[in-house]
């Protein structure tokens, strides 16, 4: 039988992949990178671009895709032989890239090319190249080299397994509740937990902490010890304060291991400490200057955020009797405040949001915007539930995606968009090559043949996908390393998936893509009124609970000592910023994945900064807003020419000057997030 993933003439066939296939493939994949390798390191080999991409280029990057086919299914869908074999295989690939990073023929055939002889595109690939290579140990030797190299493997290592620890002290958790203590759940949510329940054989509703269960529950049960019940288990996961046999997922040794390795690892480096390192290749000029710029956001957002705690103790001890609310009575005091202050429910809103429509809606702004196509394509996927889509301008295909919606067991959580393949004109072949993108989200699914309701917030997730989608797709750069998200700096990369969340708030926008569940009628003028003047409900909250967890992660990466408990200084930044500290037992940081699995380590701040970005560069499209309420498709095409085009071809402050013509200011964020003035009395 053939090896699915040695087949590279066309898309990964995502339906063949069996887990006895992975060990072999990497045999024969890690076998031709590394001789692609010591022919371009032979010093014979001409240092020149072309043909160094011919050769080493075009090995790596069917390594690449076909590890990504394999930790992409990793992600969505998990089964104990797939994970084997993909643990089995992880460290002899982190051990070939960490090699190849550092490989001193390498560092010394690419700083030996002339920059004369190569394409604006190729000669700013050619500095992030060499860049990444000092920062990738190039310039260590003896032990230092050797050291540098173990390190890399066993990160890879911890941060697979404490990824695998959050999935499974999330998949782990169900409790059966009966139907007396569900007062207050929305239906569809109760009717999901029952199937759930029957599916288990079990009786009652089964109630998990994934998302589309958890956050509902947390929000409209009547009942404080259900909410508590769930609430205790989810910020408990993957810790020692879990309860009994779930203690052995806990991420405590996994995070103190991985802290004092990145430490380890920008001392050989020649770094003070590892934020240093991570701010590197970034907007940002050093940790100092973000930690400032959260700081001084902070201090902006603290009276806002202190007015919305006042009301929410005012009206929760006035309405709902809770004279000392507790950490897991919040989310429902809110909805209830929410409810009475602007009357109207997230499950009224959600009644409208059918995913079907509001995707044929995000599609229709993406076609008037960005002047293309999108059309239903097919591929071999990994779940009955995927779809896939082509995106063309003309006749011309652009790129292509994969759309994963519904949450499911071995599906880790979150929302994300991954790469499957840049556009590049190829070297070996002189064809271009179209950009493929991964989209994943992890919405609930459709009850009794009803299709999938969206919270609003699960739009804004869907857009803000897309967004990414967009930067990866639409490029029109040549060249596979700066092309699309390649090569963009890691703080600016989060601009153009926050752009789009601002479409999620426009009238002539919105009305195009709801459709009640029931009675297929467009949302209510009246309602969305009620939506945008509870925009910015808990604003002041939600931006100090954002630049908490930035803070601690710059902070845990700069100033925290690896050997000592990371938990004082969570309490300490909690101290400084939050106003609103969780219970003692709280432990947020162990499923923190962004940082230790997910590659924002010293750069969570990012969402932050990009905020800054996305808004200024919204505002250019709300200055030229047609009459018809609509956004100028003149204005889009500026934004996609020098924003989404250019990808990572030049700097990114360049690019957003290109668009704005200035550098950004904070004024925009402030303003959407209606913090511009002082907080009313």
């Amino acid at each position: 039988m053939s090896n699915a993933l040695l087949d590279f003439s066309g898309l990964p066939p995502f339906d063949s992949v069996r887990p006895e296939d992975v060990a072999p493939a990497m045999d024969v994949l890690l076998e031709r990178a590394s001789v692609a390798l010591e022919t371009v390191t032979a010093p014979d080999f001409p240092a020149r671009w072309d043909a160094i991409a011919k050769v080493l280029d075009v090995a790596t990057e069917q390594l690449g895709m076909a590890w990504g086919a394999v930790s992409h299914l990793n992600s969505v869908a998990d089964t104990p032989e797939l994970r084997a074999a993909y643990n089995a295989a992880l460290p002899r690939v982190t051990e070939f890239w960490t090699r190849l990073g550092a490989d001193e023929r390498l560092y010394a055939k690419y700083k030996a090319i002339d920059p004369a002889t190569l394409t604006a595109e190729q000669r700013q690939a050619h500095r992030n190249a060499v860049r990444n290579f000092v920062l990738s140990g190039a310039e260590l030797t003896g032990p230092a080299k050797e050291r540098f190299a173990q390190i890399q493997e066993r990160q890879a290592e911890l941060s697979q397994k404490f990824s695998e620890n959050a999935l499974d002290a999330t998949d782990a958790y169900a409790y059966y509740a009966t139907a007396d203590e569900l007062d207050g759940i929305p239906a569809d949510v109760q009717q999901a937990a029952l199937a759930a329940a029957q599916a288990d054989g079990k009786d009652g509703y089964k109630l998990t902490l994934k998302m589309p269960c958890y956050l509902p529950v947390m929000q409209f049960a009547t009942r404080s010890d259900l909410r508590e019940k769930l609430y205790r288990a989810y910020v408990t996961r993957a810790s020692d304060q879990a309860e009994g046999d779930a203690r052995k997922f806990d991420n405590t040794a996994l995070i103190g291991e991985i802290l004092a390795l990145r430490s380890e690892e920008a001392r050989l480096l020649g770094y003070a400490n590892f934020g240093e390192v991570s701010v590197v290749p970034k907007m940002a000029q050093s940790p100092a200057q973000v930690i400032g710029f959260l700081r001084d956001l902070a201090r902006r957002a603290r009276p806002y955020a202190e007015k919305d705690i006042a009301d929410l103790r005012t009206f929760a001890a006035e309405k709902l009797s809770l004279t000392d609310p507790q950490a897991w009575d919040w989310p429902y005091i809110s909805e209830k405040l929410k409810e009475a202050r602007y009357a109207f429910s997230e499950q009224e809103v959600k009644e409208y949001f059918t995913a079907p429509k509001v995707l044929a809606g995000l599609f229709k702004i993406i076609e008037t915007l960005f002047e293309v196509s999108i059309r239903r394509d097919s591929a071999p996927v990994w779940n009955p539930a995927v779809e896939f889509y082509r995106i063309e301008r003309g006749n011309t295909l652009v790129g292509q995606f994969y759309l994963d919606q519904p949450a499911r067991t071995g599906k880790r959580g979150g929302a994300w968009m991954d790469d499957v393949r840049a556009r590049w004109l190829r070297p070996d072949t002189g064809l271009l090559q179209t950009p493929v993108a991964h989209l994943v989200c992890n919405f609930a699914s459709g009850v009794d043949g009803k299709p999938p309701l969206l919270t609003h917030d699960d739009v804004i997730t869907l857009f803000h996908e897309f967004g990414h989608g967009l930067h990866h797709m639409l490029t029109q750069v040549n060249e596979r390393d700066v092309s699309g998200i390649g090569g963009v700096e890691w703080d600016a990369v989060e601009l153009p998936s926050q752009f789009m969340e601002n479409f999620c708030w426009e009238w002539d926008v919105l009305k195009h893509m709801t459709a009640h569940v029931d009675t297929g009628a467009p949302l209510p003028r009246a309602l969305f009124d009620k939506m945008i003047a509870a925009k910015n409900f808990q604003s002041g909250m939600q931006t100090l609970r954002q630049i908490e967890f930035s803070l601690f992660d710059m902070l845990l990466h700069t100033e925290h000592d690896p050997a000592k408990d990371f938990m004082p200084l969570l309490a300490q930044v909690r101290d400084e910023v939050s106003v609103l500290n969780p219970p003692a037992f709280s432990r947020t940081a162990h499923t923190f994945s962004h940082i230790f699995a997910g590659g924002y380590a010293a750069g969570y701040y990012s969402y932050k900064w990009a905020e800054v970005l996305s808004a200024d560069a919204y505002a250019a499209f709300e200055e030229t807003a047609g009459s018809d309420g609509l956004p100028s498709t003149e204005t889009g095409r500026r934004y996609r020419e020098a924003i989404l085009e250019a990808g990572g071809s030049r700097p990114a402050m360049d690019s957003f000057k290109a668009f704005r013509g200035r550098e950004p200011n904070l004024d925009a964020l402030l303003r959407h997030q209606g913090m511009a003035e002082a907080p009313a009395a």
